[in-house]
């Protein structure tokens, strides 16, 4: 080969390396091009994994909240900081969709707001607390385009959307003010949890643009909001449905008992006091028999009404039972509790009824530390006032009188600590020791009086009846007050047989357990021995205590009297049976009707009133009978 081939060889190695080399180099940099599309894509991807797993942690966090006992206030609130905490937005709020009904606009409140620097900005630059701010929702605007479409709306002229919301605030000044910030795009995002509820999720973006994956999330979060106001609107409901009262759709007894007790601590510690208003309706008994039962319900409905109408947000209006309501007013004293009062008097006598006509109501007022700061007296001394009114006239207002004391409560304590200490009671000593401790803590104290009662009566009973129920005294005396009120008896009346209810059955415990707790009928001898009861509670256990209770014994020595005679231990007959013997004989045959005995299971209530019922004019007076049933059936419906 000459040294010219050699030459043009060696060329074309040269230009076939240089290609080959050419080749490689393109291969590999389309590879690392390749690559570096790879590890951003890998990078979005990762980014987009670790942002959705934050979504999901913060959703999962927000259904716990929602599952617990969180408000809705702390749901919401969760939701805007985990939105702008996670998600690197830079305010996020939720708003709901109000109608002013005067002016006949629609604006939006907050219900919950992150916490941030613009939202800081944005009170300090335009003199609002936007926590409680109004703002407008502008016809064919963003937002109500969001919520009319029921769609996701995102918008970069955000000039436009703060001047919608904020027509007041001059375009330039709003220009100027979000200069300052670093927001770019507002998301709107539509909360239809309902038809009656309507609502936004407002969030601000430091970005422009919006991604779908973006619009998805924050779907997400609307509908844990939406699901949210739906659990919290059964929570609301099924509170109220447990602190009202159907009918009138005021507070109960118990919600009313509970704010009570929560007022008199708060009475105490600041030594303050408050005011209870007591209103009965009055003849309600004459409507419902002359109208119906229905009218009867549309004159306790009105009432109500008129208290609602004139009470304050701070007050507990409550249907107390049958016709009568009760109203604390906290930090009002009898003068202001008395103007209250006759407002609410002239007011229900202002309403007229179709086909009833004009109603009218009987109303007490107390107040605590001025007419007593016994929590026992309280109620009761309300209740006495508003008798007194009923007494007197009825549509009228009595104010309880300064330092009023019912001392019932204390004539019976110091009657069950002589018992005790007579040692007649065959009680055990532990017993005896542990009742009468317990009678002297509260006779000292003047607290809980009523509930000690009701509790040494039941722990006596329960040493000779098995059967006997724990609280059983207590729905006894209650009942028996309520038909000593419902029959207008004087109020000495119905403190004696406060006294005598609980004693009238404490004979029993000197019988023979075997009889009083026969499983069968007894025999003749043994009833002799059963009816003498009456009489070993009076002679034996009652008689030694003295003047006190004289006015107690006749009470209990004729509560076995029957109407026609047959009873028992002096076969008295009619009206020479005191009518408070009767109730205490009529309100003890129902409650032994209505629960177990040793011979027999208990009726249920329908059938203890008819076998009250067939007795009349035997046991009882049918008058008096037809009464009582008319209380029970009024109270059941």
């Amino acid at each position: 080969m000459s040294f010219i081939d050699k030459i043009v060889s060696l060329i074309n190695t040269v230009n076939r390396f240089e290609a080959s080399v050419s080749s490689t180099k393109t291969t590999y940099l389309e590879i690392y091009e390749k690559n570096i599309q790879l590890e951003k894509e890998i990078l979005e991807r990762t980014n987009e994994l670790e942002k959705a797993n934050k979504t999901f942690v913060t959703l999962q966090n927000i259904w716990d909240m929602m599952n617990s006992d969180k408000p809705l206030s702390s749901v919401l609130t969760s939701i805007a900081e985990g939105l702008k905490g996670e998600f690197g937005y830079i305010h996020a709020s939720i708003l709901k969709l109000e109608i002013d009904k005067f002016e006949n606009k629609q604006f939006l409140i907050s219900r919950a707001i992150s916490k941030s620097k613009f939202a800081q900005k944005l009170s300090q630059a335009f003199g609002i607390n936007i926590s409680f701010n109004k703002f407008q929702n502008k016809k064919d605007g963003y937002i109500d385009k969001a919520l009319s479409n029921n769609e996701v709306v995102h918008t970069t002229q955000c000039v436009n959307f703060f001047s919608q919301i904020l027509p007041s605030i001059s375009l330039n000044t709003l220009e100027s003010f979000l200069k300052t910030t670093n927001v770019e795009s507002i998301i709107i995002v539509p909360i239809l949890p309902n038809q009656e509820q309507k609502g936004i999720l407002i969030v601000y973006s430091s970005r422009s643009e919006i991604k779908q994956n973006e619009i998805n999330f924050l779907k997400l979060f609307a509908h844990q909001i939406e699901q949210a106001i739906v659990i919290a609107g059964l929570f609301e409901k099924v509170k109220k449905q447990a602190i009202t009262d159907p009918l009138t759709e005021l507070y109960n007894r118990r919600y009313f008992e509970e704010s009570l007790y929560r007022e008199i601590d708060r009475s105490r510690r600041q030594n303050q006091p408050f005011s209870i208003i007591s209103i009965d309706l009055d003849y309600l008994k004459k409507i419902n028999d002359k109208y119906g039962h229905q009218y009867g319900d549309l004159a306790i409905s009105t009432i109500s009404k008129v208290i609602k109408e004139n009470a304050r947000s701070v007050d507990i209006p409550s249907r107390f039972g049958g016709e009568e309501f009760n109203i604390l007013l906290p930090q009002v004293d009898s003068v202001g509790a008395k103007l209250a009062a006759e407002r609410i008097r002239v007011a229900i006598a202002s309403e007229k009824i179709n086909t009833i006509g004009q109603i009218t109501a009987s109303i007490g007022v107390v107040t605590f530390l001025e007419n007593t700061d016994n929590p026992d007296e309280l109620l009761e001394l309300a209740d006495q006032a508003m008798y007194k009114a009923k007494i007197n006239g009825r549509n009228q207002v009595c104010v309880s009188k300064n330092k009023m004391h019912s001392n019932w409560q204390e004539i019976a304590l110091k009657a069950f600590l002589d018992i005790l200490a007579s040692k007649k009671l065959p009680l055990p000593d532990a017993l005896t020791k542990s009742l009468t401790d317990t009678l002297n803590k509260s006779l000292i104290e003047g607290k809980n009086t009523n509930e000690t009662l009701y509790g040494v009566v039941d722990s006596i009973i329960q040493t000779y009846n098995y059967n006997h129920l724990n609280g059983e005294t207590k729905q006894k005396v209650q009942t028996a007050l309520h038909f000593a009120k419902f029959l207008e008896l004087q109020k000495e009346e119905i403190d004696d047989l406060k006294i005598a209810l609980l004693l009238y059955d404490i004979g029993n415990v000197m019988l023979p357990e075997e009889i009083f707790n026969k499983p069968k009928r007894l025999t003749y001898e043994e009833k002799l021995k059963m009816q003498k009861h009456p009489l070993i509670a009076t002679k034996e256990l009652l008689e030694p205590l003295g003047s006190k209770i004289s006015e107690i014994m006749p009470i209990i020595e004729n509560h076995h009297e029957n109407w026609d005679g047959t009873g028992y231990p002096y076969k008295k007959s009619g009206k020479a049976i005191p009518i408070t013997s009767q109730i205490i004989l009529l309100v003890d045959a129902y409650y032994a009707l209505i629960n177990n005995r040793p011979y027999r299971n208990a009726y249920s209530k329908e059938e203890a009133l008819k076998i009250l019922k067939k007795d009349s004019n035997k046991k009882w007076d049918s008058k008096l009978v037809d009464k009582f049933l008319y209380m029970i059936e009024n109270e059941q419906q």
